[in-house]
């Protein structure tokens, strides 16, 4: 992952994979800390005001509408529904009453670091039809400390940084199912 405002190297190296497995996006982030910043444990609580996780998806190309996923250290799980018409953040409304059934995460603490594992039903995302193969995404990393750092799969070029940025959504592609 590379610093979301300016495309560089950030200081602490994030790491992240994604696969398809049963229905469901699984995300891993391994993530250098050099010091963890989480107090909060309620779901749907504003997480990234503190270390976090964050995935970014939409079935739509453009993203006018996309799903925000977010664990932090302690394990605590963010959900919300994002509407931007106008693909910009003064426009967007984003509903944190929308619940992702089946969205869990699990989480690993070591010195210096940190994990994340997010398994991320796609159905409740497609409205009732098929998950297309093609995903607008973006995949983010939130360190709070003495300097706030942001990374991005995707860099979003903002500063102050901005994740909610469609337009910089990469292109998720998912592997097609093969029958033998």
């Amino acid at each position: 992952m590379s610093d979301a405002p300016t495309g560089a190297r950030p200081r602490l190296s994030t790491s992240v994979r994604a696969g398809l497995r049963g229905g469901a996006l699984c995300v891993r982030f391994d993530a250098r800390d050099d010091g963890i910043v989480a107090t909060l444990t309620e779901r749907d609580a504003p997480l990234w005001t503190e270390d976090v996780c964050e995935v970014f998806l939409s079935p739509e190309d453009p993203a006018r509408v996309y799903y925000e996923f977010e664990v932090n250290p302690l394990g605590a799980l963010f959900d919300a529904r994002a509407e931007s018409p106008d693909l910009r953040r003064a426009t967007m409304q984003v509903d944190t009453g929308w619940t992702c059934d089946g969205f869990s995460a699990s989480v690993t603490r070591h010195p210096g670091r940190w994990s994340a594992r997010l398994t991320i039903p796609l159905a409740p995302m497609c409205r009732g039809e098929e998950p297309p193969k093609v995903w607008r995404a973006n995949f983010y990393r939130v360190d709070r400390g003495a300097r706030d750092e942001f990374s991005a799969w995707s860099p979003t070029l903002l500063s102050p940084p901005d994740f909610h940025v469609p337009e910089r959504f990469g292109i998720l592609r998912l592997p097609t199912t093969r029958r033998l």
